[in-house]
C-alpha cells in the first residue's frame, strides 16, 4: 500500500496534534507527520493508518496498539472514550455515582487509568481506583462490592505486548451489552477534542480491605476438606501471581509453585512468544515446572488473569494442557456435584461443547446456551452457578464476580484435585467417566485471517447462499440465527460447526464439535470421533477459501 499525504491527511494529523494534552504522543505524531512531509518512503502510510481511526467501541471496550493518533490506545483517545462514558452514565440516570478504575500493568496502563479517573472526577462523578495493577476480576467484584455505577478496567487481557484496552462494566457488575455500546460510541463521537474535557485529581484510592473481600469469598468456594496438592502454576508475566497465591493461602492450599521467569509483571512479556495459554509455546515453562516439582495439577492464567487453562499429567507421565472445553466440563460437573443451590442453572455458549448439557440433565440441573462471550453468559437466567467458554473462560463464582475469573477458577480446580488425590484419582480419570456416560465429544476451530474484512462477508453471503447439504460425510441442515448474530450453525449425526467472524480480530471462525457414542472400548470411540473430527476439519478448511 502507498499512500500519498494529501492536504487532508496532513490537516487532520495537524488537528489532532494541537488537541493531544500528551507530549509524548504529540512528539510521536509530529515526528511521523514530518518524515512523510518530507516525502520518506511509508511515512505516509503510516500516519494514515495512525489517522484511520477512531478505535471503535464495542461490547468488548476498546482494544489497539499503544500509539498516537485516533486508531491508537492513547491518553488522548482514553480522555475522549471516558468523557462518552460520563455523558452516557448520566444519560442513563446515573450522575454522580460511584465508579471504580482498575488497570493492569501493561504499557501505558497507568496514565491512561490516571486519565479516565481524572475526567470522571471532573464530571462528578465518585470515583475510586484500584490500589496498583490487580486482575481484571478484582475489578469485577468491585462494582459489586461498591454497588458503583460502572467500573472500567485498563487491560488487554492477552494481546501481543504492544496493544492494551479499556473494558467497560455496567451496573449489573457484566461487560455492557447492545444497545449501550452503540449508545457509546455516539456519546464519544459528541465529545470535544481530547485537550478540552476537563479533568480534575482527587480520586479516592482504595485500600487493601477490597481485595481481602474479594480473596474472602474465593476462599469460601472449595467444598470439603481435602487441601494436600501441589499445584505448579504461571501468571504469563501478568498480574496475577500475587493474588493467585494469597488466594490458595486463604484457601488453605500451601503447596504453590510459580514459574519465577513470568511471576513478575512485564509488559513486554519477554519469555513467550503471544502471552495467551492456548497458544504454542506459552505453557513450556509451565509444564517443565511442573514435570520437576512433580505436581497433581498446573494452572495458566493469562496476563489479566481472568482466564484459566489447566495442565494435568497423562498416564504415560508427560504433562499435556487440556483445552477449554475439557476443563469447562470438568469444572462444571464439580460445581453440578458439590452445589447446594436449589434449581441451579449452568450455561456455556453456542461455540462451546455441548456436554455441559448432558451433564446437567444428569443432575437435574437446568442448562443454557448463550452467544459468545461472558457478557451473554452472565445474563443467561436467575441461579446460574457456572458458566464457561472454550476460550478458557470460567466463571465459577457469579454471585460475587459476574464475569470470568482465573483466580477463582484456579482455586477451584485445585479443590477438586485435592479431593481426587484423596480418592487415589485424578481429572482424566472424570473426563473419562463423563466420556463413558455422555458420549465422546472432540472439538477442533479452524480460523481464516484476513485483510480485507469483505473476505469475511463475502464467505459468509456464499454460505448462506448455498448451505452445504453435508460435511465430512455428514447430511447437515444449517440455521442462520440473523438479526440476533452473524452466525451460521449446521448440524447432523453427532456433528455441529458454528462459523462466525470474531469480534475481537480480522477472522472468520468455524467451531466444530464431533460426538460419538461409547458401545465399547473408549479409546475405539476416541479414534472414531478423531477420524470423523479430522474429516471435518478438512472439509471446512476447503470451503473457507
Amino acid at each position: 500500500m502507498t499512500t500519498s499525504l494529501t492536504s487532508e491527511l496532513r490537516d487532520r494529523a495537524f488537528r489532532w496534534i494541537a488537541d493531544d494534552p500528551d507530549d509524548d504522543s504529540r512528539v510521536e505524531l509530529q515526528n511521523i507527520l514530518a518524515r512523510a512531509m518530507g516525502g520518506e518512503a511509508g511515512a505516509a502510510d503510516e500516519l494514515a493508518d495512525r489517522m484511520a481511526g477512531p478505535l471503535e467501541f464495542g461490547t468488548a471496550g476498546l482494544r489497539g496498539p499503544v500509539r498516537a493518533g485516533p486508531n491508537g490506545m492513547n491518553v488522548a483517545v482514553v480522555t475522549r472514550t471516558t468523557a462518552g462514558v460520563a455523558a452516557w452514565l448520566t444519560a442513563q440516570g446515573h450522575a454522580g455515582g460511584v465508579v471504580v478504575v482498575g488497570r493492569d500493568a501493561r504499557h501505558g496502563s497507568e496514565a491512561f487509568a490516571e486519565a479516565a479517573a481524572e475526567v470522571l472526577t471532573a464530571a462528578g462523578f465518585a470515583v475510586k481506583t484500584l490500589p496498583g495493577p490487580l486482575p481484571t476480576p478484582v475489578l469485577a467484584f468491585a462494582v459489586l462490592k461498591l454497588g458503583a455505577v460502572a467500573g472500567i478496567q485498563i487491560t488487554a487481557s492477552h494481546n501481543p505486548p504492544a496493544d492494551n484496552g479499556y473494558k467497560l462494566y455496567d451496573a449489573s457488575g457484566g461487560q455492557i451489552v447492545p444497545p449501550s455500546d452503540g449508545q457509546i460510541e455516539r456519546a464519544i463521537e459528541a465529545a470535544p477534542p481530547a485537550i478540552s474535557v476537563p479533568r480534575e485529581p482527587g480520586a479516592e484510592v482504595l485500600g487493601g480491605e477490597l481485595l481481602d473481600a474479594y480473596l474472602a469469598k474465593v476462599a469460601f468456594l472449595p467444598h470439603g476438606p481435602e487441601r494436600e496438592v501441589k499445584v505448579a502454576a504461571t501468571a504469563l508475566h501478568g498480574v496475577g501471581a500475587d493474588t493467585l497465591r494469597a488466594a490458595f493461602e486463604r484457601a488453605g492450599f500451601g503447596d504453590l509453585h510459580l514459574v519465577a521467569e513470568q511471576a513478575t509483571p512485564d509488559p513486554d512479556f519477554p519469555t513467550v512468544a503471544f502471552p495467551n495459554p492456548e497458544e504454542p509455546g506459552a505453557t513450556d515453562l509451565l509444564l517443565t515446572l511442573a514435570s520437576g516439582v512433580d505436581a497433581d495439577l498446573a494452572i495458566a492464567l493469562d496476563p489479566d488473569a481472568d482466564r484459566c487453562a489447566l495442565g494435568v499429567r497423562e498416564r504415560d507421565g508427560s504433562w499435556r494442557m487440556l483445552r477449554g472445553d475439557e476443563t469447562g466440563v470438568l469444572l462444571g460437573w464439580h460445581v453440578l456435584s458439590t452445589v447446594d443451590t436449589a434449581d441451579p442453572l449452568v450455561a456455556t455458549t453456542i461455540v462451546s461443547s455441548s456436554m455441559l448439557g448432558e451433564i446437567a440433565k444428569e443432575f437435574g440441573a437446568r442448562y443454557a446456551e448463550t452467544l459468545t462471550g461472558f457478557k451473554w453468559l452472565v445474563r443467561a437466567g436467575e441461579g446460574l452457578v457456572f458458566a464457561y467458554e472454550e476460550a478458557l473462560g470460567l466463571c465459577v463464582n457469579p454471585g460475587f464476580v459476574r464475569d470470568k475469573d482465573g483466580i477463582a477458577a484456579g482455586v477451584l480446580a485445585a479443590a477438586l484435585t485435592a479431593s481426587l488425590r484423596a480418592a487415589g484419582r485424578g481429572p482424566l480419570d472424570v473426563l473419562d467417566e463423563l466420556s463413558v456416560k455422555h458420549g465422546v465429544h472432540v472439538t477442533d476451530q479452524v480460523s481464516l485471517r484476513v485483510t480485507d474484512l469483505s473476505v469475511r462477508e463475502r464467505l459468509m453471503a456464499g454460505l448462506r447462499a448455498t448451505p452445504p447439504a453435508s460435511l465430512g460425510g455428514t447430511d447437515v441442515t444449517m440455521e442462520d440465527l440473523l438479526p440476533d448474530a452473524d452466525v451460521l450453525r449446521l448440524t447432523g449425526e453427532g456433528l455441529r460447526v458454528v462459523i462466525r467472524p470474531s469480534g475481537t480480530e480480522p477472522k472468520l471462525k468455524a467451531y466444530l464439535q464431533v460426538k460419538e457414542p461409547v458401545t465399547g472400548d473408549l479409546a475405539e470411540a476416541r479414534a472414531a470421533a478423531g477420524a470423523r473430527l479430522s474429516a471435518l476439519r478438512t472439509d471446512i478448511e476447503s470451503r473457507l477459501v
